[in-house]
């Protein structure tokens, strides 16, 4: 599987809330780097976080646009978050429902056909904005 599949894989297997799928693709020892927020090692503490994830929200990632560095070993991806907040997540305003609809990306590390770093990024300025003039 080249890096270009494997990365598209990833999107799709979250599309589709399939976390064992996205799992399977991530080392081991992958370090994730939350959004504003501290890394995370190992594939237990993403199942974690891919837990709290589907309890305070629901996304789909559209236009997803995947670029894979000359050597393979890196890649970004570039996307539009579509979703809407479920549940109130830790530090963060109440969740109503609110929807919302912002631009994302990752970058990536990948060796010998698995994902070894995860690090994702979007404004969660943006975000809060969005969340507070939402008409649910």
């Amino acid at each position: 599987m080249t890096t270009h599949e494997l990365i598209a894989r990833y999107y799709t297997a979250f599309n589709r809330a399939d976390w064992d799928g996205m799992l399977s693709l991530l080392t081991e020892d992958v370090a994730h780097d939350v959004n504003q927020g501290e890394r995370q090692i190992g594939r237990d503490n993403f199942r974690l976080f891919l837990q709290k994830m589907a309890r305070c929200y629901l996304e789909v990632l559209t236009d997803v646009r995947i670029l894979v560095g000359a050597n393979a070993n890196h890649a970004s991806a570039e996307y539009v978050v579509c979703g809407q907040y479920l549940s109130s997540d830790d530090g963060l305003p109440a969740a109503l429902g609110q929807r919302y609809r912002l631009p994302g990306g990752a970058f990536f590390d990948v060796s010998n056909g698995q994902i070894t770093r995860v690090s994702n990024y979007y404004n969660l300025q943006d975000w809060l904005k969005q969340i507070a003039q939402s008409d649910y």
